[in-house]
């Protein structure tokens, strides 16, 4: 099959070995799939992994359960063995087993086919597209900030970075009715953000430090922690979504005069990330910028490095060329 390899380097391969689906696992040809910014970062190191890339995924279940054959689906990244103590205390997600599609010693989805575990599948309505589906597992991941940190109108949030993982998150907080701002280096993912009618600004610009009461840090960069450490009120709280590559430099002092509570927080509902879909209540599709062929899939890699993209997505067996 077609693949996107990462070893030292990343390579397309035409004759990658297909996958054999373990018992209890369900194979899918992959319709789309979404390039984020953790990929990016395991080309450059982050994580340790080698074989196919991707985890933000749509596509049709081929071969596994009877149940599911023929279905469209996306699907949860953490496979998980159900055994231990984390799985049996309802925190499957940090499995002390996991491996993680694309990620964590389990093959990706920029791929023909991938197998993944049935427990993870989710079925896509058909009111939803696949080029919405693509980012059902980065908006659950956005849903899941206010799990862990739940926004009152009251509230006044900041958002830092406003890259595709922030974009979602500031989308998901605007329905909350709190008081939010993003802040980011970019004019035309900020101008997203004023056109959904939520406040945006550039980090570069003057602003009031130590006033919000919540900061999602979603930048990316090393750089953004300390950003969101100038904007938390003491004794606020600050919510960690991004994951890079190599060491990272961190004055934490801050946090400790201030007490400010840090959250990390990473995969989310799926459930409500597709309701949310289905209403309408979060648009994705503004975000797309290229669709790449398989073959072309080193050059979509650079174009999602480059931020003048947003969302680049791979196109592996679309369904309208069947």
């Amino acid at each position: 099959m077609r693949a996107l390899v990462h070893e030292r380097v990343v390579r397309f391969d035409r004759d990658f070995p297909d996958p054999v689906p373990a018992e209890g696992e369900c194979l899918l040809e992959v319709h789309l799939a979404g390039i984020c910014a953790t990929d990016l970062e395991i080309t450059r190191g982050y994580m340790g992994f080698r074989g196919v890339l991707g985890h933000e995924m749509v596509g049709t279940v081929i071969a596994g359960s009877s149940a599911w054959r023929g279905k469209r689906v996306v699907c949860e990244i953490n496979c998980v063995c159900q055994k231990c103590d984390m799985c049996l205390s309802g925190l499957a997600a940090h499995c002390r087993k996991r491996t993680v599609i694309g990620i964590a010693g389990h093959d990706g989805c920029f791929a023909d086919q991938v197998a993944v575990p049935e427990r993870n599948l989710h079925l896509v309505p058909d009111s939803v597209s696949d080029e919405e589906a693509v980012f059902v597992e980065p908006l659950a991941a956005a849903f899941q900030v206010n799990k862990q940190c739940p926004i009152e109108p009251r509230m006044n949030v900041a958002v830092v970075g406003s890259g595709r993982l922030g974009l979602l998150v500031a989308q998901v907080l605007a329905g909350t009715g709190c008081t939010l701002e993003v802040f980011g280096r970019n004019k035309k993912t900020l101008l997203l953000c004023e056109k959904k009618g939520i406040m945006s600004r550039s980090t570069d610009g003057a602003f009031a430090r130590h006033t919000r009461d919540v900061v999602v840090e979603c930048s990316g960069a090393p750089g953004g922690l300390d950003l969101a450490l100038e904007l938390v009120r003491p004794r606020g709280t600050v919510v960690l979504k991004s994951t890079y590559a190599g060491g990272a430099s961190l004055n934490l002092a801050p946090a400790v005069v201030g007490e400010v509570k840090i959250v990390g927080s990473r995969c989310g509902p799926f459930p409500e990330a597709i309701q949310a879909l289905v209403r309408k209540q979060i648009d994705v599709l503004p975000m797309l910028s290229k669709t790449f062929p398989i073959e072309r899939g080193l050059e979509a890699l650079d174009a999602a490095a480059d931020p003048e993209h947003v969302k680049i997505l791979l196109k592996i067996n679309p369904r309208s060329s069947r």
